[in-house]
C-alpha cells in the first residue's frame, strides 16, 4: 500500500506519541522533500525535530519529485503541493492531509484522502488505541477541528472502546 503524507499529520502523531500507528496501519509512508524540510525547520516543535533528526524511522521514505509548476496548487504550502504531486505521480492509495483547501484540491484530482482523525479512527477500530485518550492528547496541542466533528467522532468510537 502506498501512502503519502503531508507535514501536519506527522507532527501531531509525534506530539501525541502515536507516530508508530502509521507503519502499523500502512507499512511504509512516503513523503516529498518539502515535508522533510518542514519537519526539520527550527519553527517545528522540538520533539518533532528530534524525531526526524535523531530517530528517522526506516518506514518513512523521502522521495524527491520533479519541480512541476501547478497553478492550481499555488495557494497551498510547499509541503501540501509536493505531497499532492507525489501522490498523483506514484498513484498512492491514500494521501494524509488535514488542511481543508488541500483536501478539496486533492479530492478534485481524484486522490483518496485520510486525515489525522481518520487515522485515529482506523486505529480505534483495530483496537490499537483508545480514541478518547488520543483526542484528549490532541486537544493539548495546536490541532484544530470542529467541536461538532470531535463530539460526533467521540460518540461513534466510544462504542468500540
Amino acid at each position: 500500500m502506498a501512502i503519502v503524507s503531508d507535514t501536519s499529520p506527522l507532527c501531531y502523531l509525534v506530539l501525541i506519541d502515536l507516530i508508530d500507528l502509521l507503519p502499523e496501519l500502512y507499512g511504509k509512508v512516503i513523503i516529498p522533500q518539502a515535508v522533510l524540510n518542514e519537519l526539520s525547520v527550527p519553527q517545528s516543535p522540538e520533539r518533532v525535530q528530534s524525531w526526524i533528526g535523531k530517530e528517522f524511522p526506516d518506514w518513512l521514505e523521502v522521495q524527491p519529485i520533479e519541480d512541476l509548476p501547478d497553478v492550481e496548487l499555488g495557494q497551498l504550502d510547499l509541503g501540501e503541493q509536493e505531497a499532492i504531486i507525489l501522490a498523483e505521480h506514484i498513484r498512492a492509495d491514500f494521501i494524509v492531509l488535514d488542511d481543508r483547501q488541500a483536501r478539496q484540491i486533492a479530492l478534485q484530482r481524484g486522490l483518496n484522502i485520510i486525515g489525522l482523525l481518520g487515522i485515529l479512527g482506523v486505529a480505534t477500530q483495530r483496537n490499537l488505541i483508545n480514541f478518547s485518550v488520543a483526542i484528549e492528547r490532541l486537544q493539548q496541542t495546536t490541532f484544530r477541528a470542529s467541536p461538532v466533528l470531535i463530539k460526533s467522532l467521540l460518540e461513534r468510537y466510544q462504542a468500540t472502546e
